[in-house]
């Protein structure tokens, strides 16, 4: 530990002691996406000073105060790998490369700590903001944001927090009370883990200083595929993907990967991959083929058929009809997807 460490854990230790309807579900993720983008940042709050500490546990990822205990749900599942997506080899981490943060939705270039923490999701979204979100035991939810600047944080509420409730970004450490709708206290900080890179982190908890203990879970210096057990081989010409987003919250129950693919004109497709454990069967017949693969379409909507528990739809008729039939099955020719969806393991 070096004396800047310890000067920081003393500090800490001061302060401590004072079947599925895939219309409805499609709609209702793109509608949680909009209200993402359209919630805007307002003024509130008081603060608690812990200047510079965020940043230093950020970058080196060095235990101040841990994470006692067991993980809660390795006893619930454990035959069972806890979901994690995979590495993205040869890629560097936000610290060493902060200039690609956010340049491409199929990388997230941070990472968290498995064994302290259990991922619940990530993003990659049009913000060039990359996320993830993850339960820091006792079922506390936070989300680490990161981008490669202060500006990508504007107008940008936080998922489940009211509009008025987040108090101005600040990227200097300190920890933020807020007050939310239901009367209970959440924390959120700014903070700047790396020269170039502009981080927020936030939990909804009663003590200030979880959070930090919290963030020590996040990991900088590695690289990690978003889509999970998707990825894309090719994709309709001039077309790319713009935003990535994986919800494992309730795995191995349940998870959803989705995709925003954006094309010339304003053109968009909405890619989705929505696994069941209790999924027992689904359609086998369908109308069409892709590349010589049983398929299904209705309305503007094109399912890939055969795969284990588990819907891989694209949706190419929304909002500009920018995208074809066509379009949608070279997406589908050209997703591949893990042999296992229920095994994070045989995701790589």
């Amino acid at each position: 530990m070096t004396d800047l460490d310890q000067r920081i854990a003393s500090v800490l230790r001061e302060r401590a002691e004072g079947e599925i309807d895939t219309h409805r579900l499609l709609n209702r993720s793109r509608a949680r996406g909009r209200r993402r983008r359209l919630r805007r940042r307002a003024v509130t709050g008081g603060a608690l000073a812990l200047v510079g500490v965020l940043a230093v546990v950020g970058v080196t990822g060095t235990g101040i105060t841990g994470l006692p205990g067991r993980p809660p749900w390795t006893a619930a599942t454990p035959d069972v790998a806890a979901p994690v997506p995979p590495r993205a080899d040869g890629v560097p981490g936000a610290a060493q490369r902060p200039d690609l943060v956010g340049t491409d939705p199929q990388v997230l270039h941070l990472g968290v700590d498995p064994a302290k923490v259990r991922y619940l999701g990530w993003e990659v979204d049009g913000r060039q903001v990359e996320s993830v979100r993850f339960d820091a035991g006792g079922g506390r939810a936070v989300t680490v944001e990161v981008a490669r600047s202060a500006a990508a944080f504007d107008e940008v509420g936080i998922e489940g927090w009211s509009v008025d409730a987040l108090p101005e970004a600040t990227f200097d450490g300190t920890i933020q009370r807020v007050a939310l709708n239901d009367g209970s206290p959440g924390y959120v900080t700014w903070w700047r883990p790396a020269t170039g890179l502009y981080a927020r982190a936030s939990m909804r908890a009663t003590d200030p200083f979880a959070l930090t203990g919290a963030v020590e879970a996040v990991r900088w210096d590695e690289a990690r595929r978003c889509g999970g057990p998707v990825r894309f081989t090719h994709l309709p010409e001039g077309a790319t993907v713009s935003r990535c987003a994986v919800d494992v919250a309730t795995f191995p129950g349940a998870m959803i990967v989705s995709f925003t693919i954006a094309g010339p004109r304003a053109a968009a497709m909405y890619v989705e991959l929505r696994y069941g454990a209790q999924i027992a069967g689904g359609r086998t017949d369908g109308n069409l083929t892709i590349n010589g693969r049983p398929a299904y379409r209705y309305g503007d909507n094109l399912e890939l058929l055969g795969i284990s528990k588990a819907h891989l739809i694209v949706n190419f008729g929304w909002p500009g009809k920018g995208f074809t039939e066509a379009d949608a099955a070279t997406v589908l020719v050209g997703a591949r997807v893990a042999k296992d969806v229920s095994r994070p393991e045989t995701w790589d």
